[in-house]
């Protein structure tokens, strides 16, 4: 018995929480998952998995010997790295991740750069608005705009991103221009469900610097802020982005940021990756090379 293999097929099990969906996913047929499984149980003397007509569950034993081996298997692979060399010459797959709209503006572009510098490294960006995980996605480095709840995480910060309130100068000429945010009532307003799924958007009072909440009632409502921002040039509304989001609509002058005075705090961007062993080199040749141009790239006007 092949017992990392093994080892590997009880860990997919576990997480997929199927039998046929591991089979799938491992590229082996169903009756090799069965057969793996139980002889592995039989050779511990224990049984790992319960099995039910609707689903798969770790026994106390499995969830001991879950953590284990995804631990045991994370220690081979990065044994085999070493020895392949990749933690001393820069070599093999990069994953990195980030959000869509900052990852096709602002990480492509290193990419490129990047690739011409490091013949021997191949990338594969993932460009998602959903957060991946970077140990169960496989993920080597991701850019987080946002807190950072995860403290097995080594971040790395470049930043920081203003959430900002822009509209067009047309629809402000029209409309007029609030001064403060109780005057968002008297405009229409474009809301980017993402970044404020209700319909309020939170500011900072000048005097307490708490946040506060201000009903708006949207006129349009999207999913994406390509779309916000788009909406907004056209005069539809006025429309809550993060700054990098608008920016070039800004510098073009097809939008104008309103009530700076009551942004709340600007948001933390990191480059992050796992904090297990050592870093294989690679991953430090991209944030040695990213950090520094981020910065730059993103510094607050």
């Amino acid at each position: 018995m092949d017992r990392l293999e093994a080892m590997s097929i009880v860990v997919q099990v576990a997480e997929t929480g199927s039998f046929s969906r591991a089979s799938r996913q491992l590229g082996i047929p169903l009756a090799t998952v069965s057969r793996k499984v139980n002889e592995l149980e039989l050779h511990l003397g224990t049984k790992l998995l319960t099995r039910t007509t609707r689903k798969v569950a770790l026994t106390d034993a499995g969830s001991v010997y879950l953590a284990s081996a995804k631990r045991i298997l994370e220690e081979v692979d990065e044994i085999e790295r070493i020895a392949a060399g990749e933690f001393q010459q820069p070599c093999g797959e990069l994953v990195l991740t980030a959000p869509i709209l900052f990852g096709r503006l602002h990480i492509l572009p290193l990419v490129i750069e990047f690739l011409a510098l490091y013949p021997d490294i191949h990338v594969r960006l993932v460009l998602s608005d959903r957060n991946l995980d970077l140990i169960d996605d496989h993920v080597d480095m991701a850019l987080r705009i946002g807190p950072l709840p995860d403290s097995r995480m080594v971040a790395t910060r470049i930043g920081s991103m203003r959430t900002v309130v822009c509209a067009s100068p047309k629809l402000l000429a029209s409309h007029g221009t609030p001064s403060d945010p109780q005057g968002l009532d008297a405009v229409p307003c474009v809301n980017f469900d993402s970044l404020s799924a209700a319909p309020a958007w939170s500011f900072r009072s000048r005097e307490a610097k708490a946040l506060s909440d201000v009903a708006i009632a949207p006129r349009l409502s999207v999913s994406t802020a390509e779309a916000a921002v788009l909406a907004a040039a056209q005069g539809v509304g006025v429309t809550r982005v993060l700054h990098y989001q608008c920016a070039a609509a800004v510098r073009d002058g097809s939008l104008q940021i309103i009530l700076a005075d009551f942004e709340p705090e600007p948001l933390p961007v990191h480059l992050i990756h796992a904090s297990r062993g050592a870093l294989p080199s690679k991953t430090r040749a991209f944030l040695d090379f990213a950090a520094g141009r981020l910065r730059q790239r993103i510094a607050l006007p």
